[in-house]
């Protein structure tokens, strides 16, 4: 879709150019594909070799209904077809979170409940579509409202920066996004370290690093599927880097590796750690979802 090269700012732009402010305003096809043209006619300028813009707006088109009109009625909402391309966006991280806060906000740029609801449901689409919503606690985007209000004291509206905490955390609906930005920062990433276990120097992508041994590293691949090797039992800390380490968290990684070899086999067992902020599942009845 090559989405990954547009520029938030640039996505912003668009929206206006083409007059598309109300959020709840359906638009057909047509009015979607000359909004994609634009697009994809600016990234042709800067990108010649990599854009072909008819196939991007075919591709891209196909896409946005896959997710936001599976029942193929021909028109999907604006506020839909925003947060689909916003999220693919390039940018950094946090700066996404504040322009898709920012669509959903009302004048006074702040949010409430169902507004938060309605980012939170067009966002979730995204995997929904993939088949794996399951992994980020179903298509009921209601816990993930209450986890983040019940975080800003039940208050009947949060600001922009109470929403970036929140999602700082990583909540398990919206966890996809930061991954998703983490792959992208893996792919290129060279790591000055040795996998334990294939014994890949260096080691490219992702490094799993152990918080219970010392210099015990693992490559995304022999990570994913779940080797180990040293007595390291998959039950065990690890950290995971998609960039090369500083030498600030060499030292923090260090630190915990030295109380973890204090800790015993039931605090592990006890302490389970995710990295993520879970969000208590709502059963949706027996569909494929669940």
């Amino acid at each position: 879709l090559l989405v990954d090269l547009l520029e938030l700012n640039t996505t912003s732009e668009v929206f206006k150019q083409h007059k598309l402010g109300q959020n709840d305003q359906l638009i057909g096809v047509q009015d979607v594909i000359s909004c994609l043209t634009t697009i994809y006619s600016g990234l042709e300028e800067k990108h010649k070799d990599m854009v072909n813009v008819p196939l991007c707006v075919d591709m891209c088109l196909n896409w946005l209904l896959n997710v936001y009109d599976s029942g193929r009625t021909g028109k999907i909402r604006v506020q839909s077809l925003k947060i689909g391309l916003m999220s693919l966006s390039k940018g950094l991280l946090e700066e996404k979170y504040r322009y898709l806060f920012k669509e959903v906000a009302g004048p006074t740029e702040m949010c409430d409940q169902r507004q938060l609801g309605l980012l939170l449901h067009d966002a979730i689409q995204i995997p929904r579509q993939l088949g794996e919503v399951a992994a980020f606690g179903g298509s009921n985007i209601e816990p993930s409202v209450r986890s983040c209000f019940q975080q800003n004291h039940n208050k009947p509206e949060i600001t922009v920066k109470q929403f970036i905490d929140w999602m700082r955390l990583e909540p398990q609906s919206m966890v996809w996004l930061p991954v998703l930005h983490r792959v992208a920062a893996a792919e290129t990433a060279k790591h000055q370290a040795k996998c334990n276990i294939c014994k890949e120097c260096p080691i490219v992508g992702f490094r799993y690093r152990s918080l219970k041994h010392f210099n015990y590293d693992v490559c995304q691949s022999c990570f994913f599927s779940g080797r180990t090797a040293k007595g390291h039992k998959l039950h065990y800390p690890m950290v995971e880097y998609c960039i090369p380490t500083t030498s600030g968290e060499d030292v923090r990684d260090f630190t915990k590796v030295l109380k973890n070899k204090f800790r015993s086999k039931k605090y592990f067992a006890k302490h389970p750690r995710l990295g993520y902020l879970p969000v208590q599942t709502v059963l949706e009845g027996d569909n494929l979802e669940t």
